[in-house]
């Protein structure tokens, strides 16, 4: 027995290859009692199976910038505007990864195939990419088979089913090394979270595992989130869009006793409202159409962790009732299943409305609220601690410096751009603040910040096409027409190149022009 990637490696005995003119299950039963000397990969796929694919591994090899732009496209159709890597970085990772794999499985070396499928699932972890977006990385080898053969005669099922035990291959190790690779990296950072933490007495503290603030209000927001971190019990966060709801859950998670469990989100207003049940709970192979293979769901993805659900109010009353049930009973029952399974997970729910007006709207059910209430964190918005602007400016030029947005590095911002910057009113929280800053990084051209590479907005100049204010400040429909206007013109009008730095799609940024008449 060898180890591969985190799973099992059985040396067995091989027979000649079963011959074509039996039945496929007679070829099943003679794969599974009468191999000898061929090894069988991760419990899943035999070496004369890999002999059965080369003919397609070769197809795939000429066919790489295909089958990647076609990975490239249905990772757009799943995320749209929310993916979180830009073409160049899925290139990077999911290009690299093809070509290399390939080449070894060409070469019939399933070892270094493994090696490169997890420092795939290592970059993975390193650029901070969601759960979601993995679930669909990991299934993307599955979509090469179609695609590489346009004009090719069609595979039979025995290759397909070869195909499909090797990209379940793929995904244990990808899997397996991201989720490693994340507690790692987490590791670290609560590490050195925690020295800084330790330093500081709490009425001295400006920054808390992500979170950044020194005002009264932030401080006191650290003290409940320790004190909430102490215990296992379910939490709801209350605030504002933007205000930064999952850093303070995921602070929660960190300072608690178990930080390299787990920590899974989700956001319930990003899913359509009859797909959340399925997502939370898993499902059962033909539990419904399209259900070709068991999904274990969020709940035991988060086994001995954290699940946060991000807008709660989002979800339908029936999905609601049945979390209820999920948290008290710590039971769960996946689609399609007859039987509950055991989970042990906390919840951190959030919601960007009044839980009160949302009990009263039938938003939120009023049964679940209260077994939400006893633990409840506001974080307070923007506007009502400016003086942690200078410090939140500081943090995400330093931060935005890191990605190496530019070339030159911004030395910060000067004194008229962070007056402004307190002047604002910030209807979008510290997210507007975040856009702002890596909008001037984008557009600006000096070493320093300055008011003219800001948002018209926070300029307190009034735009073209004037958008409604709210309570006395523009609203976030003028913040986003100012930086679509600045797009366009540093690009020369070249929409192509407006919408890759927007990090949107041609057809949206049509939408938008017109929408603003720009």
């Amino acid at each position: 027995m060898t180890a591969l990637g985190g799973a099992s490696i059985r040396q067995y005995p091989s027979m000649a290859r079963p011959d074509e003119t039996h039945s496929e299950a007679a070829q099943e039963a003679l794969h599974t009692t009468t191999h000898i000397e061929s090894p069988r990969y991760f419990h899943l796929i035999w070496d004369d199976e890999l002999e059965d694919l080369q003919r397609l591994f070769r197809a795939l090899w000429d066919r790489q910038s295909q089958v990647l732009a076609r990975w490239h496209e249905l990772y757009i159709l799943h995320f749209g505007d929310s993916r979180s890597l830009s073409q160049t970085e899925f290139n990077e990772v999911f290009g690299t990864e093809l070509e290399s794999t390939l080449k070894a499985l060409l070469a019939r070396d399933m070892s270094t195939f493994a090696a490169e499928v997890r420092k795939a699932g290592e970059r993975l972890a390193e650029l901070q990419v969601p759960f979601s977006e993995l679930i669909v990385s990991m299934h993307l080898f599955e979509e090469s088979a179609g695609d590489a053969f346009p004009g090719f005669p069609p595979l039979s099922p025995r290759t397909y089913q070869s195909f499909d035990k090797l990209s379940h291959c793929r995904i244990i190790v990808l899997a397996d090394t991201y989720f490693r690779s994340r507690s790692t990296l987490a590791a670290v950072r609560i590490r050195e979270l925690e020295r800084e933490a330790a330093r500081l007495p709490p009425d001295g503290r400006t920054r808390f595992h992500g979170l950044v603030g020194a005002s009264a209000e932030m401080r006191q927001l650290y003290e409940r989130i320790e004190a909430a971190a102490a215990t296992r019990g379910n939490i709801l966060i209350v605030g504002e869009s933007g205000t930064g709801k999952e850093l303070v859950a995921r602070a929660i998670h960190e300072a608690g006793p178990r930080p390299n469990v787990p920590f899974i989100a989700l956001n319930c207003s990003a899913l359509p409202k009859d797909l959340i049940e399925s997502e939370l709970f898993g499902y059962k192979r033909g539990a419904f159409s399209g259900a070709a293979t068991e999904y274990l769901g969020l709940f035991r993805a988060a086994e001995g962790g954290t699940l946060f659900l991000d807008e709660i109010t989002e979800m339908s009353p029936d999905t609601q009732s049945k979390l209820l049930r999920a948290i008290q009973e710590r039971k769960i029952r996946p689609v399609g299943s007859t039987r509950e399974v055991e989970v042990d997970v906390r919840l951190i729910a959030s919601t960007n409305r009044d839980p009160h007006e949302a009990v009263q709207a039938g938003r939120l059910r009023e049964d679940l609220y209260y077994r939400l209430q006893a633990s409840v964190l506001r974080v307070p918005s923007l506007r009502a601690r400016t003086e942690d602007i200078p410090l939140l400016a500081e943090h995400f030029v330093a931060l935005f410096n890191d990605r190496q947005l530019r070339k030159q590095l911004v030395a910060g911002i000067d004194d008229e751009a962070l007056e402004a910057m307190r002047a604002y009113g910030w209807p979008g929280n510290v997210r507007e603040l975040s856009n702002a800053i890596e909008g001037a990084f984008t557009f600006g051209r000096s070493a320093t910040i300055r008011l003219e590479d800001l948002p018209s907005a926070i300029q307190k100049r009034p735009s073209a096409a004037p958008a409604t204010l709210t309570n006395g400040v523009a609203s976030f429909a003028e913040v986003e027409r100012d930086l679509i206007r600045r797009a366009l013109e540093a690009s020369g009008g070249n929409k192509v190149r407006a919408a890759r730095t927007l990090r949107i799609s041609r057809k949206k940024l049509y939408a938008k022009i017109a929408k603003y008449s720009l």
